[in-house]
């Protein structure tokens, strides 16, 4: 593991890519342009917030300045120190060869990163031939999705309601999680079991605080 005073470097070493929500592959070059984030001043408003436009094949459930009310609705302690919030554009090719994570947590000189993805406007993610894992059927249709075979591929399907609830609580509050878990309990990236499961013990133990969010963004798209 990288320690967190290492200057971000063009290549593996820049930073500790700490843990994220994953698909079946995780291509190191969909890093390539971290290293240019830089330490925040002592005067920024932080997490400080990147947001690029999704291509047209995609879109970001939540906008940028949800994600940051939604982190800053969590206990201070928990969240405090997060640099930064990159809602970052995804390139079609990566999402058809499944080589993009879902969200991911950075860290490494002064910079706490989490990296968030946009979702296909197919309103489905495609885990291959292969049925996915209970524990990942489970998840989805927690949250409302629908676990179905379409050809001999296997996709989950998403309504617009499951997958904002999805991206606050299983994207967004699980990388929180791996914030939480890197700077109090310190685990390593050899422990990658046990880094993937206290992040989702901790998503889910701020299931109440998901659903305030996401209530909340609710009433506000209703009175618009």
């Amino acid at each position: 593991m990288t320690n967190i005073s290492t200057p971000w470097k063009k290549s593996r070493t820049y930073g500790d890519i700490h843990g994220g929500r994953r698909r079946r592959k995780f291509s190191d070059n969909i890093f390539a342009r971290a290293h240019s984030i830089a330490k925040p001043n002592p005067s920024d408003d932080l997490p400080i917030l990147i947001e690029e436009n999704p291509s047209r094949d995609f879109f970001f459930p939540i906008t940028g300045s949800e994600a940051i009310d939604a982190i800053k609705s969590l206990p201070n302690e928990e969240w405090e120190g997060i640099t930064h919030v990159w809602m970052r554009r995804l390139k079609k090719t990566d999402h058809i060869d499944k080589v993009q994570p879902l969200a991911y947590f950075t860290c490494g000189s002064g910079v706490r990163l989490i990296t968030l993805f946009p979702w296909p406007k197919t309103m489905k993610l495609s885990y291959g031939s292969t049925r996915p894992a209970n524990k990942l059927i489970k998840e989805a249709e927690g949250y409302g999705a629908e676990i179905l075979k379409e050809g001999n591929q296997w996709v989950s399907k998403w309504s617009l309601e499951a997958l904002k609830k999805f991206y606050i609580q299983g994207i967004l509050f699980h990388e929180v999680g791996h914030h939480v878990d890197y700077y109090y309990r310190h685990f390593t990236r050899a422990n990658s079991k046990q880094v993937e499961e206290f992040a989702e013990q901790y998503a889910i133990a701020r299931t109440a605080t998901a659903t305030h969010v996401y209530n909340n963004l609710k009433g506000a798209g209703e009175e618009k």
